[in-house]
């Protein structure tokens, strides 16, 4: 037999014993991930989930009309920086870790930050390219409906491992079929609608995050529970 082949031999063996055992470092959940590479690469997921958590609680204020707000503009700073890049960066390094979900999802939300963004950066010429207000809220609403196919693609391969991330997911999906319905319909309620159930989103985010972030820890003053279910 080749080196070649023994050192493929050695590593599918890693990858084996690794995907169900429970790390000593407690970075690493089991529940959500078939298996993993060996790496000391450290734990990505706390950055990218806070990072779309905070910018999704943030649109999610101003679509409820908080504190008499109702142009939204200011978040495309956050939706570049915050749920785009940082969410983006930390789905790349899920790669070299071995987790497919984790760098599909932080990979894809992170793209969906950037390019919400980029729609309403005016230098982008986007919103522009629309003379009817009637037909950009049409297509705006189409975008969304994307995004909500892919997010509702993603809870299959947690429903049945993990509650938390199924939570997650299936409270955005509702999220985005009320403001896509907000923007076909020009209802200002489904927006609020929209609004509230994406801070629930936000903050269902914000918790797996912090549990992802005290998992890390080996002496953290409290564990949080993601509802891991068995294999």
């Amino acid at each position: 037999m080749s080196r070649s082949s023994d050192a493929q031999d050695v590593e599918k063996a890693n990858i084996e014993m690794t995907g169900n055992a429970i790390p000593h470092d407690g970075d690493t959940k089991a529940g959500v991930i078939h298996a993993r590479r060996p790496s000391r690469i450290a734990n990505p997921v706390p950055a990218g989930v806070f990072a779309f958590a905070a910018t999704t609680w943030l649109l999610s204020m101003y679509n409820v009309n908080t504190r008499g707000i109702h142009t939204t503009n200011v978040v495309v700073g956050m939706a570049l920086f915050g749920g785009g890049l940082t969410q983006f960066i930390a789905g790349m390094w899920e790669f070299p870790r071995g987790n497919v979900f984790g760098a599909t999802v932080l990979t894809m939300y992170g793209a969906f930050w950037m390019s919400y963004a980029t729609i309403f950066i005016p230098g982008s010429g986007v919103m522009l390219a629309f003379s009817d207000e009637t037909e950009f809220n049409n297509a705006f609403g189409m975008y969304l409906i994307v995004w909500l196919i892919l997010t509702l693609l993603f809870i299959p391969p947690v429903v049945r491992r993990n509650m938390a991330f199924t939570i997650l997911l299936s409270t955005l999906a509702v999220t985005l079929i009320m403001l896509s319905g907000a923007e076909f319909t020009g209802s200002p309620r489904l927006t609020k609608a929209g609004g509230v159930f994406g801070i629930m989103t936000g903050l269902i985010a914000f918790y797996i995050a912090e549990s992802e972030l005290l998992a890390s820890e080996a002496r953290a003053i409290v564990r949080l529970p993601l509802g891991e279910l068995a294999q």
